[in-house]
């Protein structure tokens, strides 16, 4: 199979926009080029074709994009490219085929085509601060969660439950056989849809995550206060550092507190108290 990259050109006051319409219609986490370029994927040539048609009719308006046939590429195992054993405090998240010792604070992952395997700033900032505010007993609520990657750390550093919400059904297959992989299973379960519907309905959580686009997070933070306990924990990352002025005030305005924030190779994290 021949896969197929979209590169997509938007205006520097529009790319926040773009990216959650992209991660939307996609249902896939996208790359942010420095040049502002932002990337996303297709599996065939008419896949492709039909994502370039959508953007070009936009509500917003068409942005400049372009295509490109990728080498082909044995995707089944590429994704492990690059992988390898991180710290994050008392946790350590491994590979599966990498040896480490396992005990209860060791996370076995394989994210396959999900996004979350803890190489990225957004996931390590995230996890960092999971690791700093979670306590034992919180029930966790996991927007955006990817290959499962947070929902499984909660529950070793000792939440009771999880849950995380994805809109990508894909990637909850990975995160179900990363909880099953780490004998997770019975205390995380992860649902198909909207976290915008499911995260007031699921909670009260103690502690709430969402590494996801700035303009997401803006968009459910509504969301996310109705399904979190009054003094629980939210922890927001998907963020460039400089994106920490745009979202403090709409943090405020929904009557969260800052209580920690953490940077990781230019990627933002907050945590924040909702009073």
């Amino acid at each position: 199979m021949t896969w197929w990259a979209i590169d997509v050109r938007p205006a520097p006051a529009e790319r926040d926009a773009v990216g959650a319409w992209l991660v939307a219609r996609t249902g896939q986490a996208i790359e942010e080029r420095e040049n502002g370029t932002l990337v996303t994927f297709a599996a065939d040539e008419a896949e492709a074709e039909q994502l370039m048609r959508d953007l070009e009719q936009r509500p917003d308006g068409a942005v400049g994009a372009s295509r490109r046939a990728l080498d082909p590429v044995d995707w089944s195992t590429r994704w492990r490219d690059g992988l390898g054993v991180r710290r994050f405090g008392r946790l350590t998240v491994a590979p599966s085929w990498v040896d480490v010792p396992a005990d209860d604070l060791t996370v076995v992952l394989d994210p396959e085509s999900a996004f979350g395997s803890g190489e990225h700033g957004s996931t390590r900032a995230a996890l960092l601060l999971l690791e700093r505010h979670l306590r034992p007993g919180d029930r966790v609520t996991d927007l955006g969660s990817g290959s499962g990657i947070l929902s499984i750390a909660a529950i070793r550093l000792g939440a009771s439950h999880a849950i995380g919400i994805e809109l990508d059904a894909e990637s909850n297959v990975v995160a179900s056989r990363n909880a099953e992989r780490n004998g997770a299973a019975a205390s995380v379960g992860f649902l198909d849809g909207d976290a915008a519907e499911l995260a007031p309905l699921v909670g009260p959580a103690d502690l709430l995550l969402s590494n996801i686009l700035r303009t997401v997070n803006v968009r459910l933070l509504p969301a996310i206060a109705a399904g979190l306990r009054r003094d629980g924990i939210a922890i927001f990352s998907g963020m460039e550092a400089a994106e920490a002025t745009l979202f403090r005030p709409v943090l405020a305005a929904g009557r969260f507190h800052i209580v920690e924030e953490v940077t990781d190779t230019g990627w933002w994290a907050v945590a924040a108290r909702l009073t």
